[in-house]
């Protein structure tokens, strides 16, 4: 070795000695993990039986000689000769094992499994044994996996998800002795899906099918008798793509025959899917078989639009589930014979976790502590709850409301660096919103914003004399007036000037070192779900303004006091790293390599913030506060204990219990068709009496009498359903961050304001607004989320929304 070679490598050495505190930053002694075994899952285990002749969404394969069948069956993996007879279980665990194919050689048989944790393709023996994990994914999760010709390769799905419901797909190719594998093609987007991939006898093309419908975002009302999806081939060798089967009903799941001479696939016939085949020669299509069961074309089809089916050995019949049945089809004369099957088995099962909730109690915690702002020198925590502010000393004050006032929501509260004032948003229905300082000592309140509007996220700076903070536009579910001249704003904080416009782009503005300039968060839309998002210094002087860092999943930024930390959140974990200036933007990120970086939680925390020391960061998680200190995340901070701890997944209970709401007095609603929940009993012409919150008596009008001085409310012609939860709602409950005041009377229909009365009698619709349902005495129970139902518990009414 030369010592031209000999000096940068000691060079190297000795940073390597001198930087290893600064790098030892994660550090942390952690105790090892207990790997998870999906197949010995906690909780208490129960054995139940299978007795069955019948299935459900059963993929099916066909072996090379024709005398076996392989298939799925809740979760495991069966083989059957061909004429039919008892399963034989190929797999038996709690994994979940489907899509079965055999090898082209019938050795082997692929399958897809979570034994890993996680969806990957598997390849056992054809009898069962020697399972093995092919693919290695652990977040792009495969299924419908399928042999290459060859017996070298298998061809499966892989699984993309965005920041939107399910995602799409794309087809990927792995050597059966590993690697990370073959991109074949690209998903068309992501949200429009893509799967079901066969080869071609040949190995030369691949067939897949696509969702084609327009636009980038997947539609919850597709036309199944227009074309939905479409089936396309690659070519292998020059890597064109051709769409070869389109039209309307769609066309999915396709398979080529082994004489390379048709491809069987499934259309929509109105609402009837049915068995097609393609001469892939003359290119003629024509029906085979009409009685397969429904296909998923309008749904997400993660795992195939429709189970899979293979062509027996000679190219004249196939094998296909449908009816709950496996059926030995001629396609060409389109008659079916059932494979008679039966399965007698076991399955472990875990019974499902519950938890006793108390109904109606006469009191809440109250979890959703929004905006948690530590006062800098330590002393006590501000937040906004059920809409209005409360302040609480620390570590074991009360929470007291920070004003008296019920004419407005109060929202993003914030500490002056001296801890004496709070800044905050305000929030009325009608007349919109303001930003107000307010002296915690005097009781002084002053509004900076000279007039109305959508305010957010407003800071005090440094020195105490600025507030900066955002102003929104509405539209979706606040009022879009007063939404004019949108931006981040600064304004002298003893509003003796107007407000100044600092920049049209940027949200979440903070100050950093001193009072020179804002630093807001703008995201970057770099793709459909692409996106990144930076930190940039604003000055107030009107210099040019400077990225100090970037992240692709960052959702929040919080520069220390004396600007040398980012604390920052990403995916609802809260992470610190220290922050340089470079003079381009830093990349930052969970993953990071290029600065130390500690995690912070062990759940999760959101609303990032410093002491006014910038030694001590502090998050929040529901109810709970959680404060960390520096020197306990970075072993090169002074004062770093030799042996940095393991954080605490336990923060500080800062919340409060809050009284429910509860009506009073009886309530009779008489004439109505009510069905009851007891079997199937329903009484016509009955009668409820409700007592305050609960109901008291349910019957027929001949048999309940009306307790004096109850409210009557005739609901002849109309009919009673029990309360339904749904607890899978898509309604909108805020706008940037704001909830309406509204919704907190009647959170079932907040985003359009009126409620639905339906008088089955007439068959009529009315509309009511909130204010005239009030008006005429209607309650609607705010803590029932629900759509087309009719409600108990209406004083006067049977609501439907």
């Amino acid at each position: 070795m030369s010592k031209k070679r000999l000096i940068p490598l000691a060079v190297a050495l000795c940073f390597a000695a001198n930087s290893g505190d600064m790098y030892a930053a994660n550090d942390v002694k952690k105790e090892p993990a207990k790997k998870w075994d999906v197949n010995q899952p906690p909780g208490e285990k129960q054995v139940v039986n299978i007795d069955t002749r019948s299935g459900t969404w059963m993929s099916v394969d066909v072996s090379p000689d024709g005398k076996q069948i392989v298939f799925d069956l809740l979760g495991d993996i069966y083989t059957l000769p061909i004429s039919g007879g008892e399963a034989k279980p190929l797999t038996h665990s709690v994994a979940w094992e489907m899509q079965a194919r055999f090898s082209p050689d019938g050795k082997q048989i692929a399958f897809m499994s979570d034994a890993g944790g996680g969806d990957n393709v598997w390849v056992m023996n054809a009898d069962g044994s020697n399972p093995r994990q092919v693919s290695k994914e652990d977040f792009r999760l495969l299924n419908n996996p399928v042999w290459h010709p060859s017996g070298q390769y298998l061809a499966a799905r892989k699984h993309y998800s965005g920041t939107r419901s399910l995602g799409s797909g794309e087809i990927w190719m792995y050597h059966t002795q590993g690697g990370a594998g073959i991109q074949l093609n690209e998903k068309p987007n992501w949200q429009k899906d893509l799967g079901e991939p066969a080869f071609s006898p040949d190995g030369r093309y691949v067939y897949y099918s696509q969702d084609t419908t327009g636009g980038t975002s997947f539609e919850y009302n597709k036309d199944s008798n227009g074309q939905i999806y479409q089936i396309f081939r690659k070519d292998l060798q020059d890597g064109k793509v051709k769409a070869l089967v389109s039209g309307a009903g769609g066309a999915v799941r396709p398979v080529p025959s082994p004489d390379g001479k048709y491809l069987a696939f499934v259309r929509r016939i109105r609402n009837q899917s049915a068995l097609f085949l393609k001469d892939l020669q003359t290119g003629e299509e024509r029906a085979a078989w009409p009685e397969l069961e429904r296909d998923m074309q309008e749904a997400w089809a993660i795992h195939g639009v429709y189970p899979s089916f293979a062509w027996m050995p000679g190219s004249k019949e196939i094998v296909v589930w449908a009816k709950g049945k496996l059926w030995r089809l001629d396609p060409f004369a389109g008659k079916a014979t059932e494979i008679a099957f039966h399965v007698k088995d076991t399955r472990e099962i875990t019974p499902a976790l519950r938890f006793a909730h108390e109904v109606a109690p006469e009191q809440f915690d109250v979890h959703q502590l929004r905006w948690v702002q530590v006062s800098p020198v330590g002393d006590k925590v501000i937040y906004s709850a059920l809409g209005h502010l409360y302040v609480r000393q620390l570590p074991d004050g009360q929470p007291k409301r920070l004003t008296s006032q019920s004419q407005h929501f109060e929202y993003f509260p914030s500490f002056s660096k001296d801890g004496k004032r709070v800044v905050y948003t305000t929030w009325n229905d009608e007349q919109t919103g303001s930003v107000r300082v307010l002296d915690l000592g005097t009781g002084k309140e002053t509004i900076v914003t000279k007039t109305p509007g959508k305010y957010t996220h407003p800071r005090l700076s440094p020195d105490g004399k600025t507030v900066t903070y955002v102003k929104a536009r509405g539209g979706y579910l606040t009022t879009p007036w007063n939404g004019l001249d949108t931006g981040v704003y600064t304004v002298a904080a003893d509003a003796q000037s107007a407000p100044k416009l600092l920049t049209e782009e940027g949200s979440a503005p903070q100050f950093g070192k001193d009072s020179s300039a804002v630093y807001v968060s703008r995201t970057k839309y770099t793709g459909e779900v692409d996106w990144s998002t930076s930190l940039v210094k604003v000055p107030l002087d009107g210099s040019p303004e400077q990225a100090v860092a970037k992240s692709e999943f960052a959702g929040e930024f919080a520069i220390s006091p004396d600007g040398q930390w980012l604390a920052f959140g990403e995916r609802f974990h809260a992470y610190v790293t220290p922050l340089p200036l470079a003079g381009k933007p830093v990349s930052i990120g969970q993953k990071m390599d290029a600065l130390p970086v500690r995690q912070l939680d062990v759940n999760a925390g959101q609303y990032l913030h410093w002491s006014g020391d910038s030694q001590k960061i502090h998050f929040a998680l529901g109810n709970q506060l959680f404060t960390r200190d520096l020197k306990d995340a970075f072993s090169f901070v002074p004062g770093a204990p030799a042996e940095l701890p393991k954080f605490s997944e336990d923060g500080l209970h800062i919340g409060f219990k809050q009284k429910a709401d509860k009506p009073s007095g009886v309530t009779v609603i008489s004439g109505a068709r009510i069905a009851t929940m007891k079997g199937d009993e329903v009484i016509d012409n009955g009668r409820i009496v409700i007592r305050d919150n609960r109901i008291e008596q349910i019957g027929r009008v001949a048999d309940v009498a009306v307790p004096a001085g109850a409210t009557m409310i005739d609901a002849s012609g109309k009919t009673i359903l029990p309360g339904i939860v749904d607890v899978h709602w898509h309604g909108g409950m805020g706008e940037g961050g704001i909830i309406p005041q509204q919704s907190w009377i009647d959170y079932a229909s907040l985003a359009f304001g009126v409620t639905t009365i339906h008088d089955p009698s007439n068959d009529t619709n009315e509309i009511f607004t909130h204010s005239e349902m009030q008006k005429a005495g209607a309650v609607v129970a705010p803590r029932i989320f629900s759509t087309g139902t009719i409600l108990y518990g209406a004083k006067g009414i049977s609501v439907q929304w």
